[in-house]
């Protein structure tokens, strides 16, 4: 499934804010099959994808991990920066080589602070993605092992 966060964030961030936030990234390339964050390991930094997908998985005792989400173009990769403590919730891989912009997220936390009319409209845009993350991982798991899947009942 590609997720829609692109439109998302410029629905959410105003054109000044969305300036504000790219003045903050850096670009960067990565290789397909790097891990970008880890389950349980510290969110320092996020990314939004210029080129290339990235699959969201979590970890599920007993098995390997479950692939969440597929995210591409636009799409905002890595939310647990903005809340204590600062924890990946999931974890994720490039499955092709990616192109995308970096921000360190304390850069951005501190922006947020300083300027509360920004920090609000990110913590929306990320609410909202966070939001449409918890569905697809709910329909995902409910696909996965639920009897009827994440369908009607029968």
């Amino acid at each position: 499934m590609i997720a829609t966060t692109a439109p998302r964030m410029a629905r959410t961030l105003n054109a000044n804010h969305r300036d504000a936030l790219m003045g903050l990234a850096r670009q960067v390339g990565v290789e397909a099959g790097t891990r970008l964050l880890e389950e349980g390991g510290h969110a320092d930094r996020f990314w939004i994808l210029r080129t290339g997908t990235v699959a969201l998985d979590m970890h599920v005792p007993g098995r390997r991990p479950v692939v969440i989400e597929t995210l591409g173009y636009g799409e905002l990769v890595g939310w647990s920066w903005l809340f204590k403590p600062y924890v990946w919730q999931l974890s994720a891989e490039a499955v092709t080589a990616l192109r995308a912009y970096e921000f360190d997220a304390a850069a951005v936390r501190e922006r947020c602070e300083a300027d509360t009319d920004f920090g609000r409209e990110i913590e929306h845009w990320v609410g909202e993605v966070l939001a449409h993350r918890l569905l697809a991982a709910r329909t995902r798991l409910l696909d996965l092992y639920a009897p009827y899947g994440s369908g009607p009942p029968r």
